[in-house]
């Protein structure tokens, strides 16, 4: 059975600086509790080490369609069930709406009695929160892929970065 968890925030940068993160994968233990490490194979294949609730899984995922400056939604490939959707989108002159939406597939105990008391929809949301304190701090982004997927298919993009 799954589960889907969805949680927003407004964050006090410009959409380009938020998505431009975003995109920086191999950041994410930085702000994301339980997530170990992110290694990005490809453009469109990253590798997952995550533990959470004690519970440690490894798992790939493959982006399945990335607009800059739009949306990145992404899903497992194998027996983990783990699918996201992140969208990005103005909320002021330099602020932007950051929309999340996880689903996933518990499983075992701990899993779905955490499932049940909604201990990861709070994770979601501490997560959101700590990508805003992140960036904000930051206000410039670690990195940028400005390519396209749609599909599997890969257009590559300027960075647009003097790095």
């Amino acid at each position: 059975m799954s589960t889907t968890l969805t949680s927003s925030i407004d964050v006090d940068v410009p959409v380009r600086v938020a998505y431009d993160q975003w995109t920086q994968f191999e950041t994410f233990p930085e702000f994301m509790g339980g997530v170990e490490s992110i290694t990005q194979i490809d453009d469109e294949l990253t590798h997952w080490v995550v533990s959470i609730g004690g519970v440690r899984r490894e798992f790939d995922a493959e982006i399945g369609d990335q607009v800059p400056d739009k949306h990145v939604t992404w899903r497992s490939v194998g027996e983990v069930t783990h699918r996201g959707r992140v969208t990005f989108a103005p909320a002021g002159t330099d602020s932007t709406r950051v929309d999340l939406e996880i689903e996933w597939d518990p499983e075992g105990f701990t899993e779905h009695a955490g499932a049940a008391l909604q201990l990861d929809d709070l994770q979601v949301k501490s997560d959101l929160k700590k990508f805003k304190e992140f960036i904000e701090r930051r206000y410039t982004p670690t990195g940028a892929w400005r390519g396209e997927i749609h599909g599997g298919e890969t257009t590559r993009g300027d960075t647009g970065l003097n790095v």
